[in-house]
């Protein structure tokens, strides 16, 4: 039996019982997830609910002075109203639960994605969507997203400090585009996922 991960981070929470894992990460359809031409707003996509904070990426919007479109489902009815809803603004606006077209074309015209995770993230799909749309993310060093996010198309900041989130915004608005999708194309796709798993497969039946 051969244990893989989807992350390193992952990896090494589950040393103590699978010492030996490897490390395949997850893949996207780059072909689907488009670049797009940027924008002035910020963006916050993925599920609603406590440990994914979107309300810490209100706050970080907010104390940058840039506005903040946020695009996902509701899972947690109750954290919604209480603690996003509220907040929702002229400039702070919730797009919906969008399909996936349309939540390219809503990642690819924003100026970053804004990633702020209250738990481990195992790997952190919303940052590779981001970054194949050719749009730079700022967000917190937590989990797996230190192993996606380089400082050519990301910057990252201290876990639930939403200060620094806020003035990590314009440092990551001034990176480049085509190097966010470069990063996608070649870490984070469905091609570079398959080759490491067809390289995976080779090894363990030889």
């Amino acid at each position: 039996m051969h244990f893989n991960a989807v992350s390193a981070h992952t990896a090494a929470t589950w040393r103590n019982i699978v010492p030996a894992a490897t490390v395949v990460h997850n893949g996207i359809d780059t072909q689907r997830w488009q670049p797009g031409p940027g924008g002035d707003d910020l963006v916050r996509s993925g599920r609603i609910v406590p440990e994914k904070g979107a309300h810490l990426a209100i706050e970080a919007a907010e104390q940058s002075g840039r506005g903040l479109r946020i695009a996902g489902p509701v899972e947690d009815a109750q954290y919604f109203e209480a603690c996003v809803r509220p907040r929702l603004s002229r400039t702070i606006t919730y797009e919906g639960h969008l399909h996936q077209p349309d939540l390219c074309k809503l990642v690819g015209s924003s100026a970053a994605a804004v990633v702020t995770p209250c738990w481990d993230e195992p790997y952190g799909l919303v940052v590779a969507e981001a970054l194949a749309c050719g749009t730079p993310v700022c967000g917190f060093a937590r989990g797996a997203l230190p192993e996606i996010i380089t400082p050519a198309c990301g910057r990252l900041v201290r876990p639930g400090d939403s200060a620094a989130l806020a003035k990590a915004v314009e440092p990551t608005i001034g990176l480049s585009r085509a190097d966010a999708r470069r990063q996608a194309e070649t870490f984070c796709s469905m091609d570079a996922m398959t080759r490491s798993y067809e390289c995976l497969y080779r090894s363990v039946s030889a």
